[in-house]
């Protein structure tokens, strides 16, 4: 071979790995759509794909190509064929071009596999949908994780509707290879790991010299991983459920009407959980509801969702290749009141935050590419037995945005179930919305729309119950209620719940109590970010007037002692955590 001649890339293990779990019965393919507000011009939006998505990015202008040798990795080589013409197509909704329409042409899509002798995405442009046009697209999993082309689609877009023309980007190029590559990259590998080596022993022993308890944490980080690795191969499997099963080629889509963001951070705050708290809970809520709705048993049910864990640099989401490891939550299926089960989805949340799940999970993934075909499916195998459902949540744009000069108005994707599972969920916020989609293997799921509109019962549940709590707790401290909603939601209790609000009155003093004098015994406990006056001086009177004893209590002691509304309540923990580090 001539040391000039260009060779093909070849796919990183872990994108091997996704391009090997397709399965007729389970696509790797990411499908998404954009509804838009008014129709759109379809050599408009070739110009803009042709520009922004194809000559921007190489990897769509390549196609996967398997070597016949046993050992050959596949490798990204360029189309020489590549015509954009072949990827995106115009269709008509069939009559009466309304949702229902549309959901089974989304399904139909969803359950057809893409062209492997070419580049491995697809576009539709779906026109006479309510005098609208959707963009449906579809892009393989071995190109990049659903979070990096959810990016990538996103780069597209403009932030007006005229806007700058679809001029010539910067091409996002892929390391490339040379000849000396193989020779060259294992000595630089070395020494940038020794680079990296000595610096890390350096500032280690610094650290150590400072805090010997570092040496505990750096031992410790090394065990956790081991401990993870252990845990999850040894992790039971899942029950059987209506969600598990075998699996047939036919997938159903559904997804929900947009969701006012705002309405979801309010129960967040009355409750003290996040927008992910709740819209996870919800999730678990509306699955609980479904398999009731079949007579399955919910008693003492826990089930895990499979949830992809973005393991990129801030700066680099729109990088391509798939860079997410996976944590799996077990869901609370089994409790019925909403907030409590919403509190005890927060706790498990909480406890996954510092595991060293996704890296253990990436590290699989990339030993699955390297593994061959019969001990692939061994441990894809595995991975299925322990989940029941992939579930992920992709916080999107803020502001409205148009693709080709036509305003979006809806957002929606649905990831592959990778491990063989039956039933994907997703969630993507967008201009202050969210939404839900979810993707079921037809024969397990046949109806995936009363999963969604058990979601949109579990999210009212939920505003109906903390409105109740948040009555409850304006009546024990005197808080004074007005009514303000001309549609009462009756709670079945006799009180008009949705028609409270808590009125706090302006700044003058005269309704609200005032803060009592704080004059420290010991430390001041106010140099802890949350804690003012008030809350100091009721610490004090407690016995906690240093930064030691408060440090020595705990999350359950200072809720009782300050008998403060879930809807108010401080985050005791960072209090602790404060209080530990200046108590020294």
């Amino acid at each position: 071979m001539a040391l000039g001649r260009k060779r093909a890339e070849s796919l990183a293990s872990v994108d091997v790995a996704w391009y090997q779990m397709e399965d007729p019965t389970n696509l790797m393919m990411i499908t998404g759509v954009f509804v838009f507000d008014v129709p759109v011009n379809f050599e408009h939006l070739k110009a803009t794909l042709d520009v922004r998505f194809v000559q921007r990015f190489r990897r769509f202008r390549q196609r996967v190509v398997v070597k016949r040798s046993r050992f050959g990795r596949p490798y990204w080589q360029d189309d020489p064929n590549f015509e954009l013409s072949n990827h995106i197509h115009r269709v008509a909704l069939p009559a009466p071009g309304d949702r229902n329409a549309l959901q089974d042409m989304v399904s139909d899509l969803m359950s057809t596999p893409l062209d492997f002798s070419r580049p491995l995405w697809h576009f539709h442009l779906i026109e006479g949908y309510e005098g609208r046009s959707v963009l449906l697209t579809r892009l393989h999993h071995a190109i990049a994780d659903g979070i990096a082309l959810v990016q990538v689609m996103l780069s597209m877009t403009d932030a007006t509707a005229d806007g700058p023309p679809a001029t010539a980007q910067p091409a996002y190029k892929p390391k490339g290879w040379s000849p000396l590559a193989p020779v060259l990259r294992p000595a630089r590998s070395a020494a940038r790991l020794t680079q990296k080596t000595v610096g890390a022993v350096v500032k280690n022993s610094v650290d150590a010299v400072r805090d010997p308890e570092h040496l505990v944490d750096m031992a410790r980080t090394g065990a956790d991983v081991a401990l993870t690795t252990g845990r999850m191969l040894l992790m039971s499997s899942d029950p059987k459920t209506v969600y598990k099963g075998k699996l047939v080629v036919r997938k159903q889509a559904a997804w929900s009407d947009p969701i006012s963001l705002d309405e979801i951070k309010l129960i967040g705050r009355a409750v003290g959980g996040t927008v992910n708290d709740v819209l996870m809970s919800a999730v678990a809520g509306a699955m609980r509801r479904y398999m009731e709705g079949r007579g399955e048993p919910v008693d003492d049910l826990n089930f895990r969702a499979v949830i992809p864990y973005n393991l990129r640099k801030p700066s680099r989401r729109i990088e391509l290749g798939n860079k997410f490891g996976l944590v799996f939550l077990a869901m609370p299926i089994s409790i019925a009141d909403p907030v409590d089960r919403l509190r005890e989805l927060k706790q498990r949340m909480d406890a996954l935050k510092d595991t060293t799940e996704p890296l253990v999970t990436f590290g699989l993934l990339t030993l699955i590419g390297m593994l061959p075909d019969r001990l692939q499916d061994m441990v894809v195998e595995i991975f299925g037995k322990k989940g029941t459902l992939v579930l992920t949540n992709v916080p999107g744009p803020r502001e409205q945005l148009y693709l080709a000069g036509a305003p979006i108005d809806e957002i929606m994707f649905w990831v592959p179930q990778s491990g063989r599972l039956g039933l994907g969920i997703s969630i993507l916020s967008y201009n202050d919305q969210v939404m839900l989609g979810v993707a079921s293997d037809s024969g397990l799921v046949p109806d995936p729309e009363t999963i969604v509109a058990a979601f949109h019962q579990e999210l009212e549940a939920l505003k109906v119950e903390t409105r109740q709590r948040l009555m409850d707790t304006a009546r024990r401290f005197d808080i004074p209620l007005a009514e303000d909603s001309p549609a009462p939601i009756d709670s079945g209790q006799g009180d008009d719940v949705s028609a409270v609000k808590i009125e706090w009155s302006s700044d003058n003093g005269a309704s609200r109590p005032a803060a009592p004098d704080y004059v420290p015994n010991g430390d001041d406990l106010t140099q802890i970010v949350g804690i003012g006056p008030a809350y100091a001086a009721r610490l004090q009177s407690a016995g906690i007037d240093s930064f030691a004893r408060l440090a020595a209590a705990t999350s359950d002691q200072l809720t009782d002692l300050l008998a403060v509304p879930d809807w108010r309540r401080p985050d005791f923990e960072s209090w602790l955590e404060q209080a530990a580090a200046l108590g020294g």
